[in-house]
């Protein structure tokens, strides 16, 4: 499981001295708690590895927001920084499915689906979602499926 990978990184980079990596492994524990803590109430909740796949996903993009934020407001020690961040994040996730690989699903379930057209991009996506949530980043998807029904 990711989670248990997680902390015994943090105990290696702990006992590595190394601090930028410790603190981002920390910061990404408390995020998969913050997670766990909203998902109390709710029905259904996902396997924990997708979970936290969804978790990593999210702070990678929120990191890469703040990177064209900093350099467009040339901070680029910030910029650094939370490029650093964002390769210790990327350590934890699946490996991600390539162009070819992702085309390749996304047109299985086009046929699978019968969609025709820009209309069916919902029903398509969801599908998606189910078989590929932790191998693919869903943004990048959703143009892709757009492109290919549009």
């Amino acid at each position: 499981m990711i989670r248990d990978d997680i902390k015994a990184d943090l105990t290696a980079a702990m006992k590595a001295g190394d601090k930028p990596r410790t603190a981002t492994i920390r910061l990404i524990q408390s995020a998969i708690k913050n997670r766990d803590i909203e998902l109390r109430t709710a029905s259904a909740t996902p396997d924990d590895d997708v979970l936290v796949t969804e978790v990593l996903q999210k702070m990678i993009k929120q990191r890469r927001e703040s990177i064209d934020m900093y350099r467009k407001g040339g901070r680029e020690e910030l910029a650094e920084a939370e490029a650093a961040e964002v390769s210790v994040i990327e350590d934890f996730l699946p490996r991600q499915m390539s162009e070819a690989e992702a085309v390749a699903a996304i047109d299985a379930i086009v046929a699978e689906t019968g969609a025709a057209s820009i209309k069916d991009m919902g029903k398509v996506m969801a599908v998606l979602k189910d078989r590929h949530a932790g191998q693919i980043d869903m943004s990048k998807a959703s143009q892709m499926v757009k492109a290919r029904l549009g």
